[in-house]
């Protein structure tokens, strides 16, 4: 009897050992699955609100993806936002309320040329030791460790620009830019690409970042009279210059950068005035099925459930831009802190993410070479 009752309670001590060890396994376990905080400080209202809403969607479609199936290697990731109107000091004053109160391991999906310019003058970045994957900046940004793109590098678009006007004999050309703090950086570049294809910058304008004056920048232009005129600019302002421009007669060819959102344009343009545009796009056209990548992110979009964001080319930049950050995040398996996923980033050479390749290297965080020139046609439609 004595036995007996002695062998149950050893039996109980080791059920309640080996409860004890699962236990711990199980909690061990939610400690290494944890929730990856992405931040993002972006203009969610405002002139560059379209693109920005775009881009965000674009993230929060792929997280939620993800997350639904498990997340990575069970980390779920998670978007915490907060809004910069496009101010500058705005943007630093987020960022570091961001840092303070959210805690990310990562900051993605910021915009503007001059907010670019101040956050990585501020030292941020390096303060806190965080990587920023993907952004959209209307210049040329000087490499840092910290900054990592998903796209096309600006001197690529203007390349690819200034390739094909030269095929069809355009060499006389116009510039039309945001100021910013590496606006001459850009124009030495840019003039620079254009001698390289036998061209010639004849003309020259810019305009107040976050604003829409481009009355000087249109007189010029009119005075001057290029054959085409190449645009790095904000999508509103970008159409409130090609509005005046062709209502006073203007009849260069305009070619845009890839910032010159397309969408926004057309929601302020009268077709006639949209006609013949041409548009350089460092993402595959999220409009139709031409690889994976827009297969599984036309897929994706139809699950989601974002009826209030419509489909934009920000957005599919916004879910490369997650896709990369989940792949770091896989790479980085149980060093999920800021350095880790810094050194995961720096790992990826050439991942091809459905036909969209990309990859870093020293001195280079562009990610992608991939330009693409889109045309508007009579009837208002992307025609690649």
């Amino acid at each position: 009897m004595h036995k007996a009752v002695w062998g149950r309670a050893a039996a109980h001590r080791v059920l309640g050992i080996a409860f004890g060890a699962l236990t711990s396994a199980a909690l061990l376990g939610a400690a290494v699955a944890a929730p990856v905080v992405v931040g993002q400080v972006a203009p969610l209202s405002g002139l560059r609100a379209g693109d920005a809403q775009g881009y965000s969607a674009g993230m929060q479609m792929y997280f939620n993806h993800v997350n639904r199936t498990g997340g990575v290697s069970g980390n779920t990731l998670v978007l915490a936002r907060k809004d910069d109107a496009g101010r500058v000091d705005q943007t630093l004053a987020a960022t570091e309320q961001l840092l303070s109160e959210q805690r990310p391991l990562l900051l993605a999906g910021y915009m503007g040329s001059s907010n670019l310019a101040a956050l990585q003058k501020s030292g941020i970045l390096a303060r806190e030791k965080i990587a920023l994957v993907g952004y959209r900046s209307g210049a040329f940004q000087p490499d840092m460790p910290q900054l990592y793109n998903v796209r096309a590098d600006l001197r690529e678009e203007i390349g690819k620009i200034t390739e094909h006007l030269a095929t069809v004999g355009v060499t006389q050309l116009g510039f039309f830019y945001e100021e910013s703090a590496y606006a001459s950086e850009m124009l030495a570049r840019a003039e620079e690409a254009i001698k390289k294809h036998g061209g010639k910058l004849v003309a020259k304008a810019s305009y107040e970042a976050d604003t829409l004056r481009i009355e000087t920048a249109n007189r010029t232009f009119l005075g001057t009279k290029p054959q085409a005129i190449i645009m790095v600019t904000s999508g509103v302002a970008g159409a409130a210059f090609v509005e005046k421009y062709r209502l006073e007669g203007g009849t260069a060819r305009l070619f845009a950068s890839s910032d010159v959102d397309l969408e926004q344009m057309s929601k302020r343009l009268a077709e006639e005035h949209m006609q013949g545009i041409s548009i350089a796009q460092v993402t595959p056209n999220p409009y139709r099925v031409s690889s994976k990548l827009s297969k599984e992110f036309r897929e994706v979009q139809a699950k989601s459930g974002e009826p209030d964001v419509p489909v934009s080319y920000a957005m599919m930049e916004g879910f490369i831009t997650a896709k990369v950050i989940a792949e770091a995040v896989r790479r980085a398996g149980t060093k999920l802190n800021r350095e880790g996923l810094a050194a995961a980033l720096e790992s990826i050479d050439n991942v091809d993410l459905g036909g969209y390749t990309v990859g870093y290297r020293p001195g280079q965080r562009m990610g992608s070479r991939f330009v693409e020139l889109s045309i508007v046609s009579a009837a208002g439609k992307i025609r690649q």
